[in-house]
């Protein structure tokens, strides 16, 4: 079997794949008018990829050397058959890990149910420790029922539970200490992710974008050690400490070479596939989703598109290609 490889040597063993793009918080840097459905189309949500066409999707990527599947949104757990979608995914031969990127608001009943469906990762968006400013940045004072969550996913078994802050000026930067010693006794590893900027967000990533360089240094300066990288990890460059349980991952897309790892692939929950978060238009897969007959077919057209993929995103001269917010891809 051979791997999917793009014309720069890159493997791709990881896929995110959205199987929604409805989204119930109206966080300031993704949906902060809350979610409106494709070209004002109240019915946009019936577009969604079915069971049976995430069945084909992953089959197909697994085929082709996918170990891992990100479910994301969205909120992925709005789906009214999430449960079976993790099952479905849990059970491709070939899937090794199945993860959830979500908001939390249903994680405390949930969580257990979902690690005996074969979920077995979780990213869960904390964006601040402190309740008035969470609700602040998410439009929704949920605080403490996320926090509950998290504390029921560790409770159901989840070895890995990651927490996702989007790194905000002036809102959430200064509060690097209160996370650590919230971690310092969890097994949690906590993410901080530069704001990036998108085609509705130009004022707010003006307003409010900060490097995780800075973290970086803090770190390193405090004995904090970066960690070597996995083949179907994410982006995030990890530090680990000799007297804290928790570790901290940061994601810098603007920071030199961040590009050169990439591996992995998005699928939208039109069923779209995009080669970058900040790429162009998507190809079309939902033609050969039918039936199990066109699995070849499928797998030919994902391979050869791979040959368009650029070597870098273009973040940097500010063009976020054609992604209006985070949530239509699946982030």
């Amino acid at each position: 079997m051979l791997p999917l490889e793009d014309g720069f040597s890159r493997r791709f063993y990881y896929l995110r794949l959205s199987i929604t793009d409805v989204c119930n918080f109206r966080c300031t840097y993704c949906l902060p008018d809350g979610y409106r459905p494709p070209d004002g189309n109240k019915e946009g949500r019936k577009s969604f990829l079915s069971l049976e066409e995430i069945r084909r999707i992953v089959s197909g990527f697994a085929a082709m050397g996918t170990r891992k599947v990100r479910l994301t949104g969205g909120e992925p757990s709005l789906r009214r058959d999430f449960t079976a979608i993790i099952e479905t995914v849990a059970n491709t031969p070939g899937i090794e890990k199945v993860a959830m990127t979500t908001n939390g608001y249903r994680l405390k009943e949930r969580a257990q149910e979902w690690f005996d469906a074969g979920l077995n990762a979780l990213n869960v968006s904390v964006d601040s420790l402190d309740p008035r400013q969470f609700h602040q940045i998410t439009g929704e004072n949920k605080l403490a029922e996320v926090m509950e969550g998290i504390e029921a996913a560790l409770a159901a078994g989840f070895k890995s539970v990651k927490i996702n802050a989007v790194l905000l000026k002036g809102l959430n930067d200064q509060q690097l200490d209160q996370f650590l010693a919230w971690i310092r006794h969890k097994p949690i590893e906590l993410r901080f992710i530069e704001l990036m900027q998108t085609g509705e967000m130009d004022n707010l990533f003006r307003d409010h974008h900060t490097s995780g360089e800075l973290i970086k240094e803090q770190l390193l300066g405090n004995g904090w050690i970066q960690q070597l990288r996995a083949v179907d990890d994410g982006p995030a460059q990890v530090f680990m400490h000799p007297e804290s349980q928790g570790g901290v991952g940061l994601i810098m897309p603007y920071s030199k070479d961040f590009c050169a790892g990439c591996n992995r692939l998005r699928v939208s929950s039109v069923g779209k596939l995009h080669l970058c978060l900040f790429g162009d238009n998507g190809v079309e897969l939902r033609d050969l989703l039918s039936d199990d007959s066109q699995q070849e077919a499928l797998q030919l057209r994902i391979r050869q598109s791979l040959s368009g993929k650029a070597a870098t995103h273009r973040l940097h001269e500010g063009n976020a290609g054609m992604t209006p917010h985070l949530a239509s891809i699946g982030g």
